[in-house]
């Protein structure tokens, strides 16, 4: 089996050329800043959850070892307790352009901190199955 066959291998690949994509249509917005009437496009938001639902995994539960010790609930029954943190809303000029500079950069330099650890996850992972296997290269 290769390591792309491994459903976080796979995940994070597809995570990376995700951010690869969105970069570019962060800078075709930030291009378009002084086009009149311009929307600023964004990609659909990549969800690791929903990727291993597609997994259809089992739910992950703890090992209790000893009669005494606490059985929790299964990591899939808490479901989603976050906020998504999208309810900024920024200006729209007169001109009817929508793209504001502040807000694409934060969305360049977070999509940037995202592939950071993304790849840094992936090559890491990596180092660990090669330790594991007993290559060190």
């Amino acid at each position: 089996m290769a390591f792309g066959d491994l459903s976080l291998i796979s995940f994070l690949k597809t995570k990376m050329k995700w951010h690869q994509a969105r970069q570019g249509v962060l800078a075709e917005n930030v291009a378009n800043a002084d086009t009149p009437r311009y929307r600023p496009n964004d990609l659909k938001a990549m969800s690791f959850a929903d990727s291993m639902k597609k997994e259809r995994l089992a739910p992950v539960m703890a090992v209790t070892t000893h009669p005494a010790h606490i059985r929790g609930p299964a990591i899939s029954e808490f479901g989603h307790q976050f906020a998504d943190g999208t309810g900024v809303d920024w200006e729209i000029t007169p001109a009817g352009n929508a793209v504001v500079l502040e807000e694409q950069m934060i969305k360049v330099a977070q999509n940037q901190f995202d592939y950071q650890l993304a790849s840094t996850i992936y090559s890491r992972s990596l180092g660990l199955m090669r330790t594991a296997l007993g290559r060190n290269g």
